[in-house]
């Protein structure tokens, strides 16, 4: 490979190993791809940067795994590129005998978080990221059934197992492959920006349930915070999507002015009461556009908006298509 190009590439290593969940291995790969195809051939105005996508191992043996399918690692430990990013999947059944035998990878791990990569885990999968002691001290997540064990095991992380997605500066932990995609989406907004990043959301849509910035606990993040009366008005916003009510009537009914209620709500959130509505009933409708039958115009009157006109404008300003738009993509779910 040309030394310039690899440099000037997106160095992608993905950690390969006996018993890996394949679809942990192949699924940010394929998300990955179509983000780079989409830049490629949509965005000349943004620098381009190619990917280079390594699978990572103990050694370079093909690695036989319960798909059926043999995994052919590309670099060891020790020829490993830099990675801008680094992907621990998922792994079947207990993760201690894949920790124990990993132990190199465990340590390349240490070093290349302390060379600036940044690192995502899956599943159990952050066991290996924990044995790294890169976790101590931070939130992490891991698969519901392994939290009791993760926990003896590591002590010192600060286990949230009631969270999809943690995030601590550099490290991301899912707990399962839909929240991998989430953060892949994510991860593509910020090498190949937004339009980019919707357009996989769109393609892989079945497979994302919710925008990453609403499931994640981050460390130290304003979204955590400690106003509980505005996180009681969250709370009801988010049930109450299909209400007549405005937010001014919103504000009375918790003995707010709605002056009061915008300046703490922002100060809370980082934006204001509108916005978070908004996005409240875009995601709702996206739901129902790709999971109901119901009309556009039935879909306005459920997320609140009195005809489709207005929806359509909303969806258009959001997500630059309209609602009829994103549900044809949706059905259909194109992965080219």
């Amino acid at each position: 490979m040309d030394t310039n190009k690899k440099q000037s590439s997106l160095q992608i290593s993905i950690l390969v190993y006996q018993h890996l969940l394949i679809t942990s291995l192949t699924l940010p790969i394929e998300m990955l791809r179509a983000g780079e195809a989409f830049a490629k051939s949509h965005l000349q105005s943004i620098p381009f940067r190619p990917l280079t996508i390594n699978l990572i191992a103990e050694n370079t043996q093909p690695i036989k795994n319960r798909s059926g399918l043999a995994i052919l690692p590309d670099d060891t430990h020790l020829t490993a590129p830099h990675s801008d990013l680094i992907i621990v999947p998922g792994i079947w059944r207990n993760p201690r005998p894949v920790v124990r035998a990993n132990n190199q990878l465990v340590k390349w791990l240490g070093a290349s978080w302390q060379n600036g990569s940044s690192i995502i885990g899956v599943g159990t999968g952050n066991c290996l990221i924990a044995e790294a002691e890169l976790l101590n001290g931070h939130p992490a997540t891991t698969h519901w059934h392994y939290a009791e064990q993760f926990k003896r095991d590591y002590p010192l992380v600060l286990l949230k197992p009631d969270f999809f997605i943690t995030q601590s500066e550099r490290l991301y932990c899912v707990a399962s492959l839909n929240a991998l995609a989430d953060v892949i989406v994510h991860v593509i907004s910020q090498y190949y920006g937004q339009a980019a990043a919707q357009h996989v959301e769109r393609n892989f849509s079945h497979e994302i349930r919710k925008p990453y910035e609403e499931q994640r606990y981050l460390e130290g993040a304003v979204d955590r915070h400690p106003d509980e009366l505005i996180a009681q008005i969250q709370f009801w916003l988010k049930n109450n999507v299909s209400t007549e009510q405005s937010l001014n009537d919103v504000a009375q009914l918790f003995g707010l002015s709605y002056r009061t209620f915008t300046r703490r709500f922002r100060s809370a959130t980082n934006q204001s009461p509108i916005e978070y509505w908004q996005q409240l009933r875009v995601q709702t409708a996206k739901e129902l556009l790709a999971c109901s039958n119901l009309s556009i115009q039935e879909v306005a009157l459920e997320v609140g908006y009195n005809d489709q006109g207005h929806l359509t404008r909303v969806f258009k300003k959001v997500l630059s298509q309209t609602p009829s738009e994103y549900r044809k993509v949706v059905r259909r779910k194109l992965f080219g």
